[in-house]
Order: structure tokens, then C-alpha cells, then sequence
């Protein structure tokens, strides 16, 4: 299939640098970006098609994604809607709702997609939901895109995008605030900063590879760190008598609802 990217954007460069390397034909890409410099430099890098022009670029493809900001999201919409012909339209905008978009652009063939900064690496993950009108073969074409970048998880109720904006949309930034703080740990008790990043860095990657394989669950793989009397159970009891958990929880919850006060935002008509 001939894919369209509205949007040159770093998410867009990701996506498109994870379809190449997983044997897209960079002649089935366009990427539609107003910056001339930009559409030179995503040319060189992928040899793919990189346009100023909308109109060329959709009528010779029959996927068209999304990658413009929130706020850029309804004149793109309204610049897309007289070109399309039949097309799936994939967002990847936070926030934004599918029937929203629907609307803008008088399809019902609509996927909204959450990918998170991961996929710069390919080591993304997608939540993904499609409108109910949207055709099963679609719906695996949508998967394939984003999988370039990652791992897909399917959801059947749009509401349930935000708490995918919480935790794996946000989520990157809390473990990097997780890392800040360790590293900081780190150099107060000794050790110099790059010690400090190669250790807390090989531990968080360590800690959730062994969490991915293993066939425990994490509270157990926790309680194996943990013995009783010893260094890490006055870390955990100190983690306990300040709520982190709890913060972090709230964090969340407070993530998911900024998601949700985007889309009553960003959609409505007024």
C-alpha cells in the first residue's frame, strides 16, 4: 500500500525510518511537510518523496497518516477532507478524538493511534483504536505501520487511548524523572556522573528485560531483591512511608485526565 505522512515531524522521520528498515519501499512513502529544508533533509535520509504539495501527495496513496500537532490538527483536516477518496486515515495526535476527526473530514475510515518516544529506537509501543465502520483488512493495514516502530495493543473503547496516554504516552517521562533521580543519588554518595549514568541506566534496562522474560510476576521478582533486615527493604520502607507509590498513581490518573480535557478542547466546534 501507498502511504502519506501529513507531517515531517520526529515521530514522522521515526516511522517512516522503521518501515524502510523493515523492507518498505521508500517509493510507496510521501511525506507532506511545509518546510521546504525539512522536505530536503527527509529526502536525503530515506529517499522517500518529501512534498510541500497535499494534493499530489494523497491522491497517490491509499493510507494517509496524521503526524501534525494537536493544534495543528483541525486545518490539516480541513485541508485533507476535499482530497480524499476512500483513504484509511491514521492519527497519531494526542488527544484528539477519532470522531472528531471523522467529522472534520467526512470519513468514518478513521484510526487513532498513541505511539510514545521509544519509537525513535523502534522500541515503541501503540495503542491503537479504530472507529466502528472501519474495515477489518484496515485495521491490520494500521497495525502493520505502527508495528515498524514498535508493538501495537488494541483497545475497544476510545475513553481507554487515555489511560494509554498515561502510562506508555507519558510513561517514557516518568522513567527518565525515575533516572534523574537516581543518578543525582548516585553522585551524592560517591560516585562520579559517568558512573552514576552507566549504572542507573544498565539497572533500569537490566530490571525490565529480566521483568519482560521472566515468567514471575514483579512483585515477585521485587521480593527477591528484597531481604528481610537488609539494603533494599529500608529503601522499600522509606518508598512506602513517603506514598510513592501513591504519587505515582495520582501522577498517572492526572495524565489521563489532561488527555481527556485535550480532547473536549481540541474538538469541539466553538
Amino acid at each position: 500500500m501507498n502511504i502519506c505522512f501529513i507531517g515531517g515531524g520526529n515521530m514522522a522521520k521515526a516511522m517512516v525510518g522503521g518501515m524502510v528498515k523493515r523492507g518498505y519501499a521508500p517509493s510507496r512513502i510521501r511525506v507532506v511537510e511545509l518546510d521546504e529544508a525539512r522536505c530536503a533533509a527527509i529526502h536525503r535520509k530515506f529517499v522517500v518523496r518529501a512534498t510541500t504539495d497535499m494534493s499530489d501527495a494523497v491522491s497517490y496513496c491509499e493510507i494517509v497518516l496524521l503526524a501534525v500537532k494537536p493544534q495543528q490538527m483541525r486545518q490539516a483536516c480541513a485541508d485533507l477532507a476535499p482530497l480524499l477518496t476512500g483513504q484509511l486515515v491514521i492519527s497519531i495526535a494526542a488527544g484528539i478524538r477519532a470522531q472528531d476527526i471523522a467529522r472534520w473530514l467526512g470519513t468514518h475510515n478513521v484510526v487513532r493511534a498513541m505511539p510514545n518516544t521509544p519509537a525513535l529506537i523502534r522500541l515503541g509501543v501503540t495503542g491503537l483504536y479504530a472507529l466502528p465502520q472501519v474495515r477489518e483488512e484496515d485495521r491490520v493495514r494500521a497495525e502493520s505501520i505502527l508495528e515498524a516502530v514498535g508493538t501495537t495493543l488494541w483497545v475497544e473503547q476510545e475513553v481507554q487511548l487515555d489511560g494509554v496516554t498515561a502510562i506508555s504516552g507519558s510513561g517514557p517521562a516518568y522513567v527518565f524523572y525515575f533516572i534523574e533521580a537516581m543518578q543525582q543519588a548516585a553522585i551524592e554518595l560517591g560516585l562520579d556522573e559517568s558512573q552514576a549514568r552507566q549504572l542507573v541506566l544498565d539497572t533500569f534496562i537490566g530490571a525490565a528485560k529480566l521483568a519482560d522474560d521472566s515468567k514471575e510476576t514483579v512483585p515477585v521478582l521485587r521480593s527477591k531483591v528484597t531481604s528481610k533486615n537488609g539494603t533494599t527493604e529500608r529503601a522499600l520502607l522509606s518508598l512506602e512511608a513517603n506514598q510513592v507509590r501513591q504519587h505515582i498513581i495520582a501522577a498517572a490518573h492526572a495524565a489521563a485526565a489532561r488527555s481527556k480535557e485535550l480532547g473536549d478542547e481540541l474538538g469541539k466546534d466553538a
